[in-house]
């Protein structure tokens, strides 16, 4: 195998692309504004122009790559290698995305979506090393999960599988509507910002709740954030504790019954949220054997992400790796 891998995690708003070598160590990185509203041809040049740069920084030339890893936003099919139509990228209908850089750079070039790449960085570099049955999953402003099956990761069909974060645990909450349409999902209940929009209405309703938060924000409730509620717990604010709980709660049933469908070696969880810690992880260590017929559910190591600087990075590089060894 070559020495390094270049991974480029395309978003809405950035571009951060990176060279980082075999063993997992970040060379040098390149962060540009992906401008999408000016459409594909110009954001696309973007992407090729962060690509150029990083190696420029690097000094290195393609024959030293093993090839190029992308992340994007979806829908997309990582085994075709297409972007579909994601709602932040103007412009990007139907994109062959993996043959217009493969045409670009003339190297090897792979898609995948974040949480599935983000998994396999976690199996070569992180947490999930030892396992090859794996359940990932990022909490953050949504919810990502990725199945790896002895070793690789699972696409389904269409390469629409591992959408965990669209699970239904409630049909019947009409008014938790989730981004994707539907009503009632996990992401919808346990997301960052869901988390955030649950505790400001109980607020809202509950005036005189004591609560070092309101302070915290200087009585803006619209600046709460899962950082405030965890430097809150910390300082022992019981309603942080309390909604750090119902939280753990949450993905705790729902992780109960993922580990009812899996069967994985490990549960790994990354994102903002992960950093809450201890008790988030107590408590959803607690819940999932009393939400899963798994007998073994109490046994199955539930872990903290280990990679936690330049994921995107880090996990569009990991697939043109993952991809190698198959």
């Amino acid at each position: 195998m070559k020495k390094y891998v270049i991974g480029v995690d395309i978003g809405g708003t950035k571009i951060a692309t990176g060279v980082i070598s075999k063993e997992g160590k970040l060379k040098k990185k390149v962060v540009l504004p992906t401008t999408a509203d000016k459409g594909f041809d110009f954001s696309i040049k973007q992407v090729y122009k962060s690509i150029e740069e990083v190696m420029a920084l690097s000094k290195i030339k393609v024959q030293d790559l093993e090839g190029i890893g992308v992340c994007a936003p979806g829908p997309l099919n990582p085994l075709k290698g297409i972007v579909h139509n994601p709602p932040n990228l103007p412009g990007w209908s139907e994109v062959p995305l993996v043959s217009v850089i493969k045409r670009k750079f003339k190297t090897k070039v792979k898609l995948e979506n974040d949480a599935n790449a983000a998994g396999i960085a976690e199996v070569i570099w992180g947490s999930a090393k030892k396992y090859k049955h794996v359940f990932y999953i990022t909490v953050s402003t949504g919810i990502g999960t990725a199945i790896i099956i002895d070793g690789k990761i699972y696409h389904g069909k269409n390469g629409m599988a591992g959408e965990g974060g669209h699970v239904t645990i409630d049909y019947k909450a009409k008014r938790v509507v989730c981004n994707c349409g539907n009503v009632g999902c996990i992401e919808a209940f346990a997301s960052g910002p869901s988390t955030v929009r649950r505790l400001r209405e109980k607020l809202k309703k509950n005036p005189g709740i004591k609560t070092d938060m309101i302070d915290m924000v200087a009585g803006r409730l619209d600046e709460l954030n899962m950082e405030v509620v965890g430097k809150a717990a910390i300082d022992g604010d019981r309603l942080a504790i309390e909604t750090i709980d119902e939280l753990g709660k949450l993905l705790g049933i729902w992780l109960g019954g993922m580990i009812s469908v899996l069967d994985p070696e490990v549960v790994v969880i990354g994102g903002g949220v992960s950093f809450l810690g201890k008790p988030l992880f107590d408590t959803i260590r607690k819940t999932i054997p009393t939400h899963t017929i798994n007998i073994f559910a109490s046994k199955t190591p539930v872990v903290r992400a280990k990679l936690k600087r330049d994921v995107g990075i880090f996990g569009a590089a990991s697939v043109i790796l993952h991809y190698s060894k198959l």
